[in-house]
């Protein structure tokens, strides 16, 4: 069955207009509530971080993240002070005189939001009284020995409290009596709450990880849960869902899985964006692709020393990244591609060589040896040959002064010739080089490690892919690979993230927005998202790979034509697609994708406050009208994109130059982006007396 859409916004061309939409925020606070507010656990906390800033745009002083206190997190990330609300210090310090560890600041992002965080260990010795009033309103008991649970029900329990004791201080300062009560849900990814109870839940992914998730009709929730012992868990997820006054979640894909699962289909879906910021020049990212690639080259002349039998400037680098998740992060499908993408690779003789990277945490002892050695033989071969380039140098500078044009047979003398015979010798090896550059724990139980041993994969001279595992974050400080993620992803050529189970995907995002083609997949929320907006998101760099509707073997071969098809363009193709790849980042910024956030709020205010807060019925929403198309200089079928054979010739990359006009494309891309909303004043007659407000 093909994906089910909400009856609330799924486009962005189904959304109210922002400027009939705007509150009267200076009579309201909002406290954005998550696990991951200065804590990065996983993708939540880019959500947060990244959309602050539009948020605060919006709110001003008027909006608040609350998270828990870590010191280790908050040493380098806040910045200490004193609250401006009368209300929230009044309550920060009633929960302080109870024995409870409150701290207040600035984080230091963009945006620089207000801060509330509240140490869950000062609370501890409440968790059983907690975990008492918790059953009571729900009949859902934690056990003690799941420590996560346990800390979600303090952290709720405190900000349930604190949000209690604002509600009741600013309504005295009102001088009214407080006519509503705070019911505690307990926040299990990451919620909005407004002051008077009004909220919104929104799920950015199941604890269940991947499971046949869409074809749930055969799936027994409450069976599989129990057996999995988070039974508990799965309880506290579904209570905050349908407590919530609205509910939201991050993608078509979990959107269908909460019908099913948590038997309430979500009333907006509110995708994840970034900031983005354009460079001046347009072709600055280009450069900065280039700049990058070639600090990735200096590390595979390290790596493949001895073994360099390869042109750098006809390899190609791929990567996969993210936490090491074998099958849920498609790294399984990914090698049994690059396995069948190495035989079409040599069959057809081309001289094109695929390097790819996987990044991907996992445990080791240290850095191999043999790694380390080839960055040390890189480097020794590069002393050589400055020594004797400076050498030859003056040799050469100073038989020009005389006016004399040097012999060259002589101006290497024998010693010369002897030091670079060395450095010849050093750089032979006999063994292959090593396709991991750490020393893995438990080496022969490794998923990738034992596929790469089944396929073959062995950096052989002949294989025209190579493989590289670095089980390690990317740093700066490296003595291998001394780049941070962002630079060592400009630096590579394409990004494949074949995903079986994949909420919503920043992966992939970040890479359009760094103008690198990826590979993503439908069971991704991105994939989804830019098949719904894009008309043809190959020419755009997007690669869909079916993974829902097709076997794992077809899925397989999906995969296998896109990087062969991709290894098939040449520079002029490459860098045409990667200017298209970087114009899909106006789709993903936070100045769009915020209006989702903003619907979901006023939502929520209606749905409270009827009286005060009226919203027109959504009709259902439109998907057309905000779709990038077809760029022109596509040819029109897809048979006409495909080389007949796979050494093409220069006149089709001719006649494809002629066809592209990069500026014309660009704009006409721009005019399919809606204007970014503005942050105004409030239209008049909107705002009623004490706070009122009608659309």
């Amino acid at each position: 069955m093909p994906l089910a859409r909400s009856l609330s916004m799924t486009s962005l061309n189904g959304l109210l207009q922002c400027e009939d939409e705007d509150l009267p925020v200076e009579d309201l606070l909002l406290f954005e509530i998550s696990w991951e507010v200065t804590n990065k656990v996983g993708g939540i906390y880019t959500v947060i971080q990244t959309k602050a800033k539009t948020t605060a745009d919006e709110w001003g002083e008027n909006y608040f993240l609350i998270g828990p206190y870590f010191d280790h997190n908050v040493k380098t990330q806040v910045e200490f002070s004193e609250p401006p609300n009368s209300a929230v210090k009044k309550a920060m310090d009633t929960m302080k005189s109870q024995g409870c560890q409150v701290f207040f600041g600035r984080w230091l992002i963009e945006g620089s939001p207000y801060v509330l965080l509240f140490d869950i260990g000062s609370a501890a010795w409440n968790l059983d009284k907690w975990k008492g009033e918790f059953w009571e309103v729900s009949n859902i008991g934690i056990p003690f020995h799941d420590r996560e649970a346990n800390d979600a029900v303090i952290f709720g329990s405190l900000t349930a409290w604190f949000l209690k004791e604002v509600q009741f201080l600013n309504l005295e300062i009102c001088g009214t009596k407080p006519p509503w009560d705070v019911v505690p849900i307990l926040h299990l990814e990451s919620s909005s709450f407004f002051l008077k109870a009004t909220g919104f839940f929104s799920l950015h992914e199941y604890f269940w990880g991947p499971h046949p998730c869409l074809c749930t009709q055969r799936f027994d929730i409450d069976k599989e849960a129990g057996e999995r012992q988070i039974y508990h868990r799965y309880c506290m997820e579904r209570a905050s869902v349908h407590c919530a006054h609205v509910f939201t979640t991050v993608s078509q894909i979990t959107a269908t899985e909460a019908e099913h699962m948590l038997k309430k289909s979500p009333d907006v879906v509110t995708p994840n964006g970034l900031n983005i910021k354009k460079f001046s020049a347009m072709h600055e990212f280009q450069n900065l692709h280039s700049m990058y690639k070639a600090r990735i080259q200096e590390f595979i002349r390290g790596h493949f020393y001895g073994h360099l039998d390869f042109d750098l400037d006809k390899t190609l680098f791929f990567f996969i990244a993210g936490r090491y998740e074998f099958s849920n992060k498609g790294a399984d499908m990914f090698l049994e591609a690059l396995s069948r993408l190495n035989f079409l690779l040599r069959v057809h003789k081309t001289d094109v060589t695929v390097i790819v990277f996987f990044i991907m945490p996992a445990k080791t002892n240290n850095f191999n040896v043999e790694t380390l050695k080839g960055q040390a033989v890189r480097k020794q071969l590069w002393d050589t040959a400055q020594s004797v380039k400076e050498k030859f140098g003056r040799k050469l500078y100073n038989a020009l002064l005389k006016g004399e044009i040097p012999d060259l047979n002589k101006i290497l003398d024998r010693d010369d010739i002897s030091i670079m015979k060395r450095a010849i010798f050093s750089t032979q090896r006999h063994s292959l080089p090593p396709v991991t550059t750490h020393n893995m724990i438990d080496d022969s139980n490794d998923p990738i490690l034992n596929t790469i041993r089944r396929i073959g994969l062995f950096n052989n001279r002949t294989d025209r892919v190579k493989v590289i595992l670095h089980p390690e974050f990317l740093s700066s400080t490296s003595p291998l690979l001394p780049l941070d993620y962002e630079e060592f992803v400009r630096g590579c050529h394409l990004g494949v993230f074949p995903s079986y189970y994949e909420p919503w995907g920043y992966t992939p995002a970040e890479c359009t927005v760094m103008g690198i083609p990826s590979v993503t997949t439908n069971l991704s929320g991105f994939g989804c998202f830019m098949q719904e907006h894009v008309a043809d998101p190959e020419a755009y760099g997007i690669y869909i790979v079916d993974r829902r509707f097709r076997s794992p073997d077809e899925s397989c071969n999906q995969l296998t034509q896109f990087l062969y098809g991709f290894c098939q363009q040449n520079r002029r193709q490459r860098i045409i697609q990667r200017n298209r790849t970087e114009r899909l980042s106006d789709l993903l910024d936070w100045k769009y994708l915020g209006r989702y956030y903003m619907h979901a709020r006023h939502l929520a205010l209606s749905r409270t406050f009827p009286d005060k807060f009226e919203m027109e019925p959504s009709a259902p929403p439109k998907t057309e009208g905000f779709r990038f198309p077809r760029p022109s200089s596509v040819p029109p079928s897809p048979s006409a994109s495909q080389h007949s054979s796979p050494h093409h010739s220069e006149a089709e990359d001719e006649d494809e130059d002629e066809r592209y006009d990069e500026d014309e494309e660009a704009e006409r891309d721009r005019q399919n982006i809606k204007s970014p909303f503005s942050l105004g004043a409030l239209p008049q007659g909107k705002k009623k007396q004490h706070g009122e407000y009608r659309n």
